[in-house]
C-alpha cells in the first residue's frame, strides 16, 4: 500500500484558502486605520500637506476595500482554486 503524499501547509488548497482569508481580514483592518487616520489628518487647523496625507490615505483605503472585495468574490466562485478533484465517477470512466 503506497504511503500518501505528503504536502506542507502552505502548498495545499486549504493552506491557500486559510491565507487568502487572512488577507481579506488583513485588508479590512488596514482600512479601519487608514480611515481613522486620514479623518484625524482631515479635522481643521491642518496644513496643506496633512490634508494631501488625509485625501491620500482615504484613496488608500478605497483600494484595500477594492483589494477585499476581489479576494472575497475569488474565494466565493472558486474556493478550492484551480485545481478541483474529479467526481469519482469521472474517474472510473478514465480508467476504463
Amino acid at each position: 500500500m503506497a504511503k500518501p503524499k505528503h504536502r506542507p501547509f502552505c502548498l495545499s488548497v486549504k493552506g491557500h484558502v486559510k491565507m487568502l482569508r487572512l488577507d481579506i481580514i488583513n485588508s479590512i483592518v488596514t482600512t479601519l486605520f487608514l480611515v481613522i487616520l486620514s479623518v484625524l489628518a482631515l479635522l481643521p487647523e491642518t496644513t496643506t500637506f496633512t490634508i494631501l496625507g488625509g485625501v491620500f490615505a482615504l484613496i488608500t483605503a478605497v483600494f484595500c476595500i477594492a483589494d477585499g472585495a476581489l479576494i472575497y468574490r475569488k474565494l466565493l466562485f472558486n474556493p478550492s482554486g484551480p485545481y478541483q478533484k474529479k467526481p469519482a465517477h469521472d474517474k472510473e470512466e478514465e480508467d476504463l
